[in-house]
C-alpha cells in the first residue's frame, strides 16, 4: 500500500496569502451551513473559499497543491453520504461554487445546454423550459442541489428509466485538475473517440479526482403531453409485471416508475399533515406512473386503457389518474416529501441499493426477515422500480428515537448490505460513497477495480489534496 501522503492545514497565514491574489468576494464567512450534512452524522470544518471563475478555482487549487491543503468541493450541501463533509484532519479549503450559476450558453437546436457548476438544477429546468426544452434530471433537492455536485455523484432521481442518470445527460466537462490546471472538455460533441474518457472518469468520482467548474448538458424535447396516475398494487412482484405491461403498451412514454410502500404514507401523516393523502385508505403498496407522450396521444386515455388491461390482468385493484396539473403535481408532491418524512422520524439505517430487477420482491421478503430477527422496527421501502434503485430504510418503533438503537446500527446495515452484495446488487445505486460508504466499498467492491480506482488517484492527485478521506481511504 502505498504511503499516505502529508496535508497541512489552512492556516490564517495561508489564506492571508490567497487575499492578495484573489478578488475580496472569494472569501466567504464560515457559516455552520457549510459544515453540516443533511442527516446530522458528520461536523465538518474548513475555510470557506467561494470562486466566481474558473480562474479562480485553478488559483486556489495551484495554491493548495503547493502548500498541501486539502480541497473540499462543495456545491449545494445536499449529499447524503458525507462527500461534502471534512470531519477531521488538517483544515481544508470548503471550495464552494455556489457563486458559479451562470448559464453559459443555450442551443435548442443541438439540444445542449451549457451551465457552469454552481447552477441550481430548478434554474437548469428553468432555462431548458424557457427554449421549450426538458433537462430531465431530477431529484427531490432540485431546488438546493447544484448541477457540479450532481456530476460529481452520478446522480440518478425519477426519470433515470427514459433519460439515464447524470453521466448519460453530460456530454463535455471544463475541470480544474489537482494541479491547478484547467481541462478544457467543455465539448457539445455526442460523438468524441479521441482516446481516454476523461469526462466519465470525472463523474462520479466526487470531488476526489479534479473540481468540475463547468458542464455541456443533453436536452430533450418538452413531452406534448404528460400524465400522471397512481395505482395500488398487491406487492412488488405485481409491480413489475405492471411495469412490464406498461413498457409494452407505451414504451418509451414511460418516463418515470416509482413504487411506494404504505410506511411512506404513515409518516407523510405523522410529520407533513399538509400534504394531501392520495388514497382514502391508505394501500400496503402502490406505483406512481409518470408517461410524456408525442402530439396526438392523450396521456389521459393511454393511462386509463393501461390501468384496464392491468386490472383485468389482476395487477392493480385501485387508482386514479391526474385530472389537471394541480393534481398531477399533488401526486409528485407525495412521492418527493416521503426523504423529508424520513429525516423528521429519523432513521436508523438507510440504504440507497440497487438490484437485479426480477429479486427485488424476494429481496424484500429477505430482508424484512433479516431486519425481524434483528429486532422490532418500521421499514420504509420506496424507490424507483423502474431502475431497480429502492431507498430500504429502517426506523425505530412509534415512542422510540434512533439513538435508542445505536448498538444495532451496524447490524442493520450489515445485513442489508451482505444480502444485496449476495443478490449480485449495489449498495451505492445513486447517493455515491463519500465517507459514509468507503468501508463498505472496500468490503464489497471488486479488489481490481479498487486497485485501478487508487491508482488513478495517485496518478491524478499524487498529493492526495483532493477530497481526501473520500472514496478512498485517505
Amino acid at each position: 500500500m502505498t504511503q499516505t501522503p502529508t496535508l497541512a492545514p489552512a492556516t490564517p497565514a495561508f489564506i492571508d496569502a490567497l487575499r492578495a491574489r484573489l478578488p475580496a468576494p472569494v472569501f466567504r464567512e464560515a457559516t455552520p451551513g457549510y459544515f453540516e450534512e443533511p442527516r446530522g452524522r458528520w461536523q465538518g470544518q474548513g475555510v470557506v473559499l467561494a470562486p466566481g471563475n474558473t480562474e479562480d478555482v485553478a488559483e486556489i487549487v495551484r495554491a493548495c497543491a503547493a502548500a498541501r491543503v486539502p480541497v473540499v468541493p462543495y456545491g449545494g450541501g445536499t449529499g447524503l453520504v458525507g462527500g461534502q463533509i471534512a470531519p477531521g484532519g488538517p483544515t481544508p479549503v470548503i471550495l464552494s461554487l455556489e457563486r458559479m450559476r451562470a448559464v453559459r450558453g443555450i442551443y435548442p437546436a443541438e439540444n445542449v445546454i451549457v451551465v457552469e457548476a454552481g447552477a441550481i438544477l430548478q434554474d437548469i429546468h428553468t432555462a431548458a423550459a424557457e427554449v421549450d426544452r426538458l433537462f430531465p434530471l431530477s431529484i427531490a433537492a432540485k431546488g438546493s442541489a447544484r448541477i457540479g455536485g450532481n456530476l460529481a455523484t452520478n446522480a440518478g432521481g425519477v426519470n433515470v428509466l427514459r433519460y439515464g442518470n447524470a453521466r448519460d445527460l453530460c456530454l463535455g466537462l471544463e475541470a480544474v485538475m489537482p494541479d491547478g490546471r484547467i481541462w478544457h472538455g467543455l465539448k457539445r460533441l455526442r460523438k468524441d473517440n479521441t482516446g481516454y474518457d476523461l469526462r466519465n472518469l470525472l463523474i462520479g468520482s466526487e470531488g476526489t479526482l479534479g473540481v468540475i467548474t463547468a458542464a455541456a448538458l443533453k436536452l430533450s424535447p418538452r413531452p406534448m403531453g404528460e400524465g400522471t396516475a397512481l395505482m395500488v398494487v398487491e406487492g412488488p412482484r405485481a409491480a413489475l409485471d405492471l411495469l412490464a405491461l406498461a413498457r409494452a403498451r407505451i414504451g418509451e412514454g414511460v418516463s418515470a416508475f416509482e413504487i411506494m410502500h404504505r410506511a411512506g404514507l404513515e409518516f407523510l401523516a405523522e410529520t407533513l399533515p399538509d400534504i394531501r393523502q392520495p388514497f382514502a385508505k391508505m394501500p400496503e403498496w402502490f406505483v406512481l406512473i409518470d408517461v410524456g407522450l408525442a402530439s396526438g396521444l392523450d396521456p389521459a386515455a393511454v393511462l386509463e386503457g393501461l390501468f384496464a388491461e392491468a386490472f383485468e390482468a389482476g395487477l392493480v385493484s385501485d387508482g386514479m389518474i391526474a385530472q389537471s396539473e394541480t393534481q398531477r403535481h399533488q401526486f409528485w408532491e407525495v412521492r418527493e416529501q416521503i426523504p423529508e418524512a424520513n429525516r423528521r422520524i429519523g432513521s436508523i439505517s438507510s440504504h440507497d441499493i440497487s438490484l437485479p430487477m426480477s429479486l427485488i420482491p424476494d429481496f424484500i421478503v429477505q430482508a424484512n426477515v433479516v431486519i425481524a430477527g434483528i429486532g422490532a422496527f418500521r421499514i420504509n421501502c420506496f424507490g424507483h422500480l423502474g431502475d431497480g434503485n429502492l431507498h430500504y430504510n429502517v426506523f425505530p418503533m412509534p415512542g422510540r428515537g434512533r439513538a435508542d438503537h445505536v448498538a444495532e446500527r451496524d447490524e442493520i446495515k450489515r445485513a442489508v448490505h451482505d444480502l444485496v452484495h449476495e443478490m449480485g446488487g449495489s449498495v451505492s445505486a445513486e447517493h455515491g460513497i463519500g465517507r459514509l460508504k468507503v468501508e463498505d466499498l472496500e468490503r464489497y467492491g471488486d479488489p481490481v477495480k479498487l486497485d485501478a480506482m487508487r491508482a488513478i488517484k495517485t496518478a491524478l492527485d499524487p498529493l492526495g489534496i483532493m477530497n481526501p478521506g473520500a472514496v478512498l481511504r485517505g
